[in-house]
């Protein structure tokens, strides 16, 4: 076996020194730090995690705002090798999935292989060192926290040191892309005129601003996806007492009830960490369950066929009869979505439809069409429903409200895979472009692209799901790419890049399938953008983890080593010597008319006499081939 693969300085007293690292792994979100788990329970800690931001988890880290919670049950949010037996309820609150997070960086003792507030800002293959090089920005610590255009905005008031303390470059032979998806905000609404003169502040649900005091305020607050409405309900109580709340809503999302845990909510609080810690098995039992619940919703929502349609339309009106009996008649209207339940992420709510009865609180569809310093206009015109609905009652008249700060719960960047990392791989091709060329961002299981050898993309464009937990699906690309990565740190094969057929063959199928899936129902969300899904996986997560378990080696250009060579030529030579082992046993237990316990005799007379004498022409050969080996 080749020689342990060390971090080390190369070229030391050169100019052109630089760290070489085995592994580089970007990003130390919940991806990222289950890599680096799982490398060191395979006994390999030469690898080093950079991350951009001021602290790990990544959207943990990242989205503080009030009500941020898990809205997956908790077991099944977690990692199946290192579970949490003592989650304080079942949808636990963002600080406890990032004190979780931490606790494995501390059980697994990597914390001395993270770098913060380091950004990776672009890969580079170099072809003759068969090696990823990678520039580093080493950033003012805390500056990683914001966005990129608050980013720009520091820097043109004060200056590139006021983000950036130098550059670095490092070189590595594998390099794993573990960033996030709900890490970069949307920005401010384009289509909005006045944000300037706006005198209030203006923050995103994502950069949560501590410092705003929103007592007696008349906030606004633009989205209705799942941060908004995990926010919204808390803004009018302790301890932030806003005087009004006004939300702004494009088009209204399918609502459906959380989950209830077993024993009830005080039961399960009570009870649970104790049963799952004591019981054998117990925590593993209600994991699966969490996870067959989710995949009974693949098959009978997610897919699409007659069966489907009969079961979605029958959930709708029972989800619609449920949102009329919460909220008030006025909003009945507006609530009522006109597509398919699962196009759009769904909200798993408790609070929000309830919150809607609370006076200081209002929703609308009319659109923001101009903000001026101390207030909003909203319409005339409506987004929902359309206009051309003359039968709807929905008001289209232009009003203006008071406003003293606005909050953006309109999403993330999530369609734009990778940015703004660059990748340049084989030939000095942009992995944008290539995306670009053939369509739109994507990736062999959302794992790896041909022309970017030794690159694995962990949760990369259509690895999300509508109704599992994004940790089994990271989890699944972190094992499928240590099958991978094992042989290269093992000396066996120099690089592994997927063949071009391979990926171009599953995206196509990856495409065609969401067309016929839910996810094509009529909703404009963020998993697709101008037709492009590249966001949804179209199938169950039972076969994804089937495909991730299973590699399909053909579908993979694996440029072997000498070292590897040999081992596989070895292993061809005994598979070839033990299959005629056993056609020769039971040829001679025929002729002879042997019993079973005979027929264990003449096996092992055999192994002894023709697998030795196999082994032995197995050496010769290995001999032979490392003669005629170049020096």
């Amino acid at each position: 076996m080749s020689p342990p693969d060390t971090i080390r300085v190369v070229n030391g007293l050169e100019k052109n020194a630089y760290t070489y690292y085995p592994i580089l792994i970007v990003g130390a979100g919940e991806s990222g730090i289950a890599l680096a788990a799982r490398l060191k329970e395979e006994g390999f800690d030469q690898y080093r995690l950079f991350e951009r931001q001021a602290g790990i988890g990544g959207t943990w880290w990242i989205n503080r705002y009030p009500g941020v919670a898990c809205d997956v049950p908790a077991p099944f949010y977690s990692f199946s090798f290192s579970q949490n037996y003592s989650w304080a309820n079942l949808y636990p609150e963002g600080a406890e999935i990032y004190k979780y997070l931490s606790d494995i960086i501390e059980k697994y003792q990597f914390v001395d292989k993270i770098q913060l507030n380091t950004d990776v800002s672009e890969l580079r293959w170099l072809e003759d060192a068969q090696l990823w090089e990678a520039d580093l920005t080493h950033m003012v610590p805390g500056t990683g926290d914001l966005s990129r255009k608050a980013l720009n905005q520091r820097i043109a008031k004060k200056g590139r040191e006021s983000v950036y303390l130098r550059k670095e470059t490092v070189r590595a032979r594998i390099v794993c892309s573990c960033a996030g998806g709900l890490v970069e905000p949307n920005a401010w609404p384009s289509s909005i005129p006045g944000r300037d003169l706006f005198e209030g502040p203006v923050f995103h649900s994502a950069r949560w601003d501590d410092e705003v005091d929103l007592t007696d305020k008349n906030v606004v607050v633009v989205g209705t996806g799942c941060s908004a409405a995990q926010l919204v309900p808390r803004l009018t109580k302790e301890p932030y007492n806003a005087s009004t709340v006004t939300q702004i809503m494009r088009s209204p999302p399918w609502v459906v009830p959380k989950a209830k845990p077993p024993g009830g909510k005080e039961g399960y609080e009570k009870y649970s960490p104790t049963l799952f810690s004591t019981v054998p098995g117990m925590a593993k039992l209600f994991r699966f369950i969490c996870f067959a619940t989710g995949e009974k919703d693949w098959f009978t929502i997610f897919d699409d066929n007659s069966w489907n349609h009969k079961y979605r339309k029958k959930l709708e009106l029972q989800m619609v009869e449920r949102m009329k009996s919460i909220v008030p008649e006025k909003y009945h209207e507006i609530l009522t979505p006109d597509y398919a339940i699962g196009c759009k992420r769904r909200i798993f709510d408790e609070d929000w439809l309830p919150s809607l009865n609370d006076p200081k609180i209002e929703l609308t569809t009319k659109p923001i069409t101009k903000v001026s310093p101390k207030s909003i206009t909203i319409g005339p015109g409506r987004t929902y429903p359309d206009m051309s609905d003359t039968n709807s009652k929905v008001s289209i008249e232009e009003e203006t409200i008071p406003a003293d700060v606005i909050i953006l719960g309109n999403g993330f960047e999530v369609t734009t895979w990778l940015h703004p990392l660059k990748i340049r791989g084989k030939g000095g091709k942009y992995m944008q472009d290539v995306w670009d060329e053939r369509g739109g961002p994507q990736a062999y299981l959302g794992l790896a692209m041909d022309g970017f050898p030794n690159l694995f993309i962990i949760f990369g464009p259509n690895t999300a799901t509508g109704h599992s937990s994004v940790i089994l699906a990271s989890e699944n690309m972190v094992e499928y790419s240590l099958k991978l990565i094992k042989k290269i740190l093992h000396g066996d094969v120099s690089t592994i890049e997927v063949k071009k057929e391979s990926e171009v063959a599953w995206t196509k199928l990856v495409q065609e399938r969401n067309k016929k899936s839910v996810f094509n129902g009529g909703c404009q969300s963020w998993y697709q953008r101008d037709g492009w899904n590249a966001t949804a996986y179209p199938y169950s997560q039972i076969d994804f983890t089937l495909r991730c378990m299973f590699p399909k080696w053909s579908d993979w250009d694996l440029q072997y080593t000498p070292e590897g060579q040999l081992k596989k030529a070895a292993r061809q030579v005994l598979g070839i010597l033990l299959l005629l082992v056993v056609i020769v046993t039971g040829y001679a237990l025929r002729q002879q008319g042997s019993n079973v316990f005979s027929g264990f005799k003449i096996l092992n007379h055999l192994l002894r006499r023709y697998v030795k004498q196999g082994l032995f022409s197995a050496l010769d050969l290995v001999n032979r081939a490392i003669t005629m080996l170049p020096d």
